[in-house]
């Protein structure tokens, strides 16, 4: 492991003590991720929440004390019964806590777990509410301080999560243990999720890989496409050029169409959403990559594309002019 190497670990903060944020810093861990998710202790209980905000409180100062000064806090907003003001609430005194980096999620009610009872709940703020805790969110963090770098996560400067940035920035990583995944050298592949069945791999020597796949060019630029845009960093048709030589061109008309709808920003030759457009960033990112595949459709059947074909299409390269000029001006 690289000396400068980014360790994080996430923590709860009913279940960690001072001795062992000293014994996880001594270790080499060097980041905290802590799951406070509200400052209401009638919402935290709630959720199944063991700890209290002023349990957070405490973990926070005992992190520092251990000799941690990169902390990162998860909120969760769009909880039930959750109001607007109890959300900026959440968000004021999490800040007073001065974490380098924040996590903030909308709330989502997966089957099987203890919220799943809230589906049809009257008591779920509905998507406007939630649109308008959002939007809350990237303005207020902002005056905090913390600048909005990928759709949920805000940081202090230089402190954006090296770990979440390795995805989305389509980096090479590898993970360890059974249910792992990993993505080296345009192969992606996964462990064993059983971990009896992966231990007995282990010992045995056998194969504990579930699931392998190479990843094509296209489908690389692809993923640029879909992780660059949760980004603040955006996309720009160099890069993709650079990932997967096609046109981009219907990729970025629709792009200027959303940026007439202020959904997205151009600055210089890279596209990014706004706070206005990670809002539905799913919709536009799916058609997005919608584009992108009539794109490469059109590269292999120009035939198809109606009306009279040009050199763009017919060729992945630019086109040249008809006129070459010679010698002496001569064509």
């Amino acid at each position: 492991v690289l000396i400068d190497s980014e360790v994080t670990v996430e923590v709860n903060p009913a279940t960690i003590g001072f001795q062992d944020l000293q014994r996880m810093r001594k270790a080499g861990i060097n980041r905290l991720s802590i799951g406070i998710q509200s400052s209401n202790d009638g919402t935290l209980k709630s959720l199944g929440r063991k700890h209290s905000f002023s349990d957070a409180e405490q973990v926070v100062s005992e992190a520092r004390d251990a000799g941690f000064d990169n902390i990162s806090v998860d909120l969760i907003y769009g909880l039930p019964s959750q109001t607007k003001d109890e959300w900026a609430d959440t968000l004021a005194r999490t800040a007073a806590l001065q974490p380098e980096h924040f996590s903030c999620y909308g709330l989502r009610i997966e089957e099987g777990t203890p919220l799943y009872l809230y589906r049809d709940s009257p008591f779920i703020p509905d998507d406007d509410t939630q649109a308008d805790m959002y939007l809350y969110t990237v303005d207020a963090l902002n005056r905090y301080g913390y600048h909005q770098y990928e759709i949920s996560n805000f940081a202090l400067r230089d402190r954006e999560s090296r770990h979440n940035l390795k995805y989305w920035n389509g980096d090479d990583y590898l993970g360890f243990g059974a249910a792992a995944h990993s993505f080296i050298g345009g192969q992606r592949f996964n462990y064993l999720p059983d971990v009896r069945k992966y231990t007995d791999g282990i010992l045995t020597g056998s194969s504990v890989v579930d699931l392998s796949e190479y990843i094509s060019d296209f489908e690389k630029g692809c993923e640029y496409l879909m992780l660059g845009l949760r980004t603040n960093k955006g996309v720009c048709a160099s890069e993709y050029y650079n990932i997967y030589p096609c046109s981009f061109e219907l990729v970025e008309e629709l792009l200027s169409s959303y940026e007439k709808e202020g959904w997205v920003a151009r600055k210089g030759e890279r596209w990014s959403f706004t706070p206005r457009g990670f809002l539905i960033s799913n919709v536009l990112i799916g058609n997005i990559l919608e584009a992108n595949t009539r794109q490469r459709s059109l590269m292999g059947t120009p035939w198809k594309s109606g009306g009279e074909l040009d050199d763009s299409q017919l060729s992945l390269f630019p086109p040249q002019p008809d006129d070459t000029p010679l010698f002496n001006g001569i064509t």
